[in-house]
């Protein structure tokens, strides 16, 4: 008889930002007397829920680009605009050490969805394209109808690239297998591995740019605040020697809180901290306003035995680099490769929990400390 167990992490979120390395405890149904959330309950807070949000997080990918398609490992997913408003979505793709790699933005209309192949960018270096001279249907709005759009945001949007330079595509590549990248040399900038690895962020936007999440300027000219995406994404392994199986889940919605405004409206918000804050400006921090994701979590999994149904994780965490990472030193990316877990309960299916320290508390410390990459 196969056992069903359940596992909870405790995730050590480190310095990660001015708000992570000593954590607030905020009382359940406190209240604040200025600024938003006004209360600590469900969506006012920091609790993630199935909602249009402004942030996307795809928690990870994995393809094999080498691969013919009717047997490559493949990450798909998709993105929806719930809102009659044109959206503009700013993808960033990440390597597991938290490094950008790519970027690239879509232009949804008024309950438009878009599908998005890992394969198609990895293999064929194929972006989605379109642009703001996409049709629209009979119930969505204006293409320049969303008043938060910068000047000159529908012309930014037109005809946008599907084709990826080969030397960036190459260069793309061999970051998210063997963690190098052209601007970084030998230096890690990700882990080694086979298939391509890593994580996406999706962001609602008021232009089509080059910026980055890790760009100050992101955070004060174009990121925009607006409740209104939903995603989802599906993994694929059809080769039957090393998995034929397929899964998927939502997008992790990550909701800004207080929603709407400008670009550059500052408006205070109550989150401890938020999922951009490392990034942030300095002056402006918790500016992208978005929900931070919790450092705990729970999931069922099942262990079978050799030639039996066992379970993987695919885990994401938050980096501890600020901005940019540099290639080596103080800050850099290779700090994201190995992020300590603090502790793990198992339960059996009568809730006896079997805890697993990482560290023993002598000196020195042993080197048998858990951790994982960011992805």
């Amino acid at each position: 008889m196969k056992k069903y167990f359940a596992l909870a992490m405790i995730v050590a979120l480190a310095t990660a930002g001015a708000g992570m390395a000593s954590p607030s405890f905020i009382a359940p149904n406190a209240t604040f007397g200025a600024g938003s959330p006004s209360t600590t309950n469900n969506d006012d807070s920091c609790d993630i829920a199935n909602q249009p949000a402004a942030t996307l997080l795809l928690p990870v990918f994995e393809v094999d680009f080498n691969s013919p398609s009717t047997t490559a490992v493949n990450t798909l997913f998709t993105v929806t605009n719930t809102s009659v408003l044109p959206q503009i979505a700013h993808i960033t793709v990440w390597t597991d050490f938290s490094y950008p790699v790519l970027d690239f933005n879509i232009f949804l209309t008024g309950y438009d969805v878009q599908s998005i192949s890992m394969y198609d960018i990895l293999n064929r270096g194929v972006l989605p394209g379109g642009g703001s001279g996409a049709n629209q249907g009979d119930l969505s709005a204006d293409n320049d109808a969303n008043p938060y759009f910068a000047s000159g945001a529908i012309n930014a949007c037109n005809n946008l690239p599907v084709q990826i330079p080969t030397l960036v595509l190459n260069d793309l590549r061999t970051a998210l297998t063997t963690g190098t990248t052209v601007g970084c040399g030998s230096a890690k900038v990700g882990s080694t591995h086979t298939n391509a690895i890593g994580y996406v962020t999706i962001d609602v936007s008021n232009t089509c740019s080059q910026s980055l999440p890790t760009d100050s300027a992101y955070y004060t000219n174009e990121i925009l605040f607006d409740n209104t995406l939903i995603g989802d994404y599906q993994r694929i392994n059809p080769t039957s020697t090393t998995g034929n199986y397929a899964g998927g889940d939502i997008l992790v919605p990550i909701r800004a809180i207080p929603e709407g405004g400008p670009a550059n409206q500052v408006q205070p918000t109550n989150l401890p901290f938020t999922f951009y804050d490392r990034y942030t400006p300095t002056g402006l921090r918790k500016a992208d306003r978005r929900q931070p994701l919790p450092s705990t979590f729970a999931a069922r999994y099942i262990s079978g035995g050799a030639g039996s149904f066992n379970t993987r994780y695919a885990i994401w965490r938050e980096g501890i680099t600020r901005g940019l990472p540099t290639c080596t030193g103080s800050n850099a990316a290779s700090l994201n490769g190995a992020l300590a877990i603090s502790e793990i309960v198992r339960f059996d299916e009568s809730e006896n929990p079997t805890t697993a320290s990482p560290s023993v508390p002598i000196s020195p410390v042993p080197p048998n400390v858990v951790s994982l990459p960011e992805a």
